[in-house]
């Protein structure tokens, strides 16, 4: 199949079609408008075979997270997601592959209103490179710089059930069935806190989506707002299923370090600690306060009911490990 012939066939006039495209799929660019008094978040990721997600991962799976982890990063910002484009390198043009592909790819794009608007192919080893841009209106973006001493740090969902799943995947870890699905879904199907992140407008102070976990992505906050945290790890949001499988302490280490889970951790002031949980209590999505911003710059205290906790793992991944 030449390369056109894959466009038209797989992904030209497919998916969520938005008003606000005026040139789409086609042509050499893609032309959009831009609502008035919006700025515009860009946000780009890539997913590659073997680094993150395995071989065998089903096509459906890897184009759902390639999106939904692009929707997290504009969550983060507080932004609504719009339009998203596709890099596509590929070792061969599997028919069935690509089917099952693109139905990944649109089912999530749908839900949110999001349209594919145009991208690249390209022979080579798998990877998928996502761009998504989205609406946040002026002067209203989260960004990892605005948290102070005394804010109070949230997480939204449960942490660490990726990082199980993972590891049930390869071979490393043993539960039901039942709890398998579970925690290998939560792996592979990702959910992105887009109304989470549009409902913390002007009410949080700082926002990080968790892609390599929580030490590791609260870290960039700490370092651009020049604070410290303090992180009660009995407090930390960790699911049944999980708690089934491992023990305490394996829950909080996968909690703490194994990243995938793409929850919100967010800062809070005193002053908008009751808005803000009374806004996440009507959209029915959890949001759990684990500790507080200090004023030790860059530095971590974690505390198991009010007593130093020494996590001897690492925290979180490195995608270029110096070691």
């Amino acid at each position: 199949m030449k390369e056109f012939d894959l466009i038209n066939r797989f992904f030209k006039n497919r998916g969520h079609q938005r008003k606000d495209v005026i040139m789409g799929i086609g042509d050499d660019a893609a032309i959009t408008k831009i609502p008035n008094k919006q700025c515009l978040a860009v946000t780009t990721d890539t997913l590659v075979n073997g680094v993150h997600f395995l071989p065998e991962t089903p096509a459906e799976a890897v184009a759902y997270k390639a999106v939904a982890v692009n929707l997290s990063d504009l969550a983060a910002m507080g932004a609504e997601p719009a339009w998203i484009s596709l890099s596509l390198s590929l070792p061969s043009t599997d028919a069935v592959w690509l089917d099952d592909f693109t139905k990944g790819l649109f089912e999530l794009s749908q839900y949110y209103s999001v349209q594919l608007i145009g991208g690249d192919t390209v022979r080579g080893t798998l990877a998928v490179t996502i761009t998504a841009q989205g609406f946040v209106p002026i002067d209203s973006a989260l960004t990892r710089s605005g948290a102070k001493p005394g804010d109070w740090i949230y997480v939204t969902g449960t942490l660490g059930d990726a990082g199980a799943g993972l590891e049930i995947l390869k071979g490393e870890l043993q539960a039901s069935s039942e709890d398998a699905e579970y925690l290998i879904h939560r792996h592979q199907y990702p959910s992105p806190r887009v109304l989470a992140g549009t409902a913390l407008r002007r009410s949080a102070s700082a926002c990080i989506d968790i892609s390599d976990g929580l030490l590791a992505d609260i870290q960039h906050i700490l370092d651009n707002s020049e604070c410290g945290a303090l992180i009660n790890v009995e407090k930390l949001p960790i699911s049944d299923p999980l708690n089934r499988v491992v023990s305490t302490d394996q829950a909080i280490d996968l909690a703490l370090a194994a990243g995938d889970d793409y929850e919100l951790i967010f800062t809070v002031a005193e002053d908008y600690k009751s808005k803000v949980e009374t806004a996440f209590t009507s959209f029915n999505v959890n949001a759990t306060c684990i500790g507080q911003i200090t004023g030790a710059t860059g530095k971590i205290d974690l505390r198991c009911n009010d007593k130093p906790f020494a996590h001897s793992g690492q925290r979180g991944y490195q995608h270029f490990d110096a070691s």
